[in-house]
């Protein structure tokens, strides 16, 4: 009987136990390289679908297996969907916990309630899986959209009746007038009412007109250079004669030349509605104060418009409304002094197209003050280069 001999069976085990420990190697790295393949196309599919998240209007956030964000967009980081590297509130990670068990499709409301005093905010959610444990959130808020449609229908109802109301007064005027042809005195007395309403009229189509085009995607018409103090100067001149007539003091503070970038005509129109409107709330023999004033805040420099008056004031939880449309503190008074309540909404959305703001501070029985900041211009004042082009001219 043939024996191999030990050395050649050594050499031979030794070979076969190579050939299985190389084949085990073999099948590890093609493991290996196929969970890298795979995990290299979980990172692709992860970056096209953080791409995709980012170019929707809609807050979108990608949370991980162990509810850490692995990304948000910035609509959703508005929406408060994620709070740091957490889920930002604690109904919307319990409905994604719900979603990662289940593996359903979550689609409705989930609730955040707010700060105490403050009106909830509903999203409208789909919450979905994405697989090894991922899930995926979309969410609008629908709470804005309700209010936006609600400012609309009382925009609708507010043009309705301040539209009927001097239409009808226009109706009645010109069946008084007919009426009364025999009686001249009768006639020019309704004569002087029919040019009232329908110059009311004139000026709330107007206000309307201009409401809507700063409500566009451009609402300025022009960008340039403007004194401050041209603008106060043309507000004052056109709210000199209701002054007059309403023996109220308009007085203008002296101040240096100060610009801002904007539309001059959009601009006096504001200060102008400020002007009237303190008009309109004083007592006779009142003051309406305009000054200008250069401020620095947060290391930005900024133009502050300041007008002032004497007269009723307004009370706190009206302050937080005069700014709405169609919004009148003292209704009858507003109406008896041409107001539409359209005013000092046009002047916010003016303040809001050329980067500012509109503040007031009022007391009952004591007046209010409204300041229109306006963004500073910096570059080099424009007196300056205007007399250094005529002397070169020379």
């Amino acid at each position: 009987m043939w024996h191999m001999h030990p050395a050649v069976a050594g050499l031979i085990g030794a070979f076969l136990a190579l050939v299985v420990v190389t084949f085990v190697l073999l099948i590890r790295r093609g493991l290996a390289r196929r969970r890298l393949l795979e995990a290299q196309g979980r990172v692709e599919a992860s970056e096209e679908l953080r791409i995709s998240m980012d170019l929707l209007h809609s807050g979108a956030m990608l949370v991980g297996p162990h509810d850490e964000i692995l990304h948000v967009n910035e609509p959703g980081i508005v929406l408060n969907l994620a709070r740091g590297s957490r889920v930002g509130f604690a109904a919307l990670l319990e409905k994604i916990r719900e979603v990662r068990a289940s593996g359903n499709l979550y689609r409705g409301p989930i609730r955040r309630e707010m700060h105490p005093g403050a009106e909830a905010l509903e999203l409208a959610a789909r919450v979905a899986p994405m697989g090894d444990d991922l899930v995926l959130v979309i969410a609008d808020d629908e709470s804005t959209q309700r209010r936006v449609e609600a400012v609309r229908r009382d925009f609708v109802a507010n043009i309705s009746h301040e539209l009927k109301t001097p239409i009808g007064a226009l109706s009645v005027l010109a069946e008084a007038v007919e009426a009364a042809s025999d009686d001249p005195d009768a006639v020019q007395r309704f004569a002087g009412r029919l040019q009232h309403e329908s110059s009311r009229l004139a000026q709330l189509v107007n206000q309307i007109i201009d409401l809507s085009r700063l409500q566009s995607e451009d609402p300025m018409l022009s960008r340039e250079i403007v004194d401050v103090h041209e603008v106060v100067t043309e507000a004052v001149s056109r709210s000199r004669a209701r002054a007059e007539k309403r023996g109220v003091s308009l007085i203008v503070a002296r101040t240096a030349h100060t610009y801002v970038i904007g539309d001059r005509w959009q601009l006096a129109d504001a200060v102008s509605n400020l002007v009237q409107n303190a008009i309109n709330y004083s007592h006779e023999q009142a003051r309406v104060t305009l000054s200008i004033l250069q401020v620095t805040a947060e290391g930005d420099r900024f133009v502050d418009i300041k007008v002032s008056d004497n007269g009723i004031g307004i009370s706190a939880e009206e302050q937080e409304r005069i700014f709405e449309r169609f919004y009148r503190v003292d209704y009858g008074r507003s109406r008896d002094a041409g107001g539409t309540g359209l005013g000092l909404s046009i002047v916010r959305h003016i303040a809001l197209a050329h980067g500012g703001s509109i503040r007031v501070w009022s007391r009952l029985g004591q007046g209010s003050t409204f300041t229109l900041r306006l963004p500073a211009y910096l570059g080099p004042d424009p007196l300056d280069t205007a007399l250094a082009e005529e002397e070169f001219a020379l």
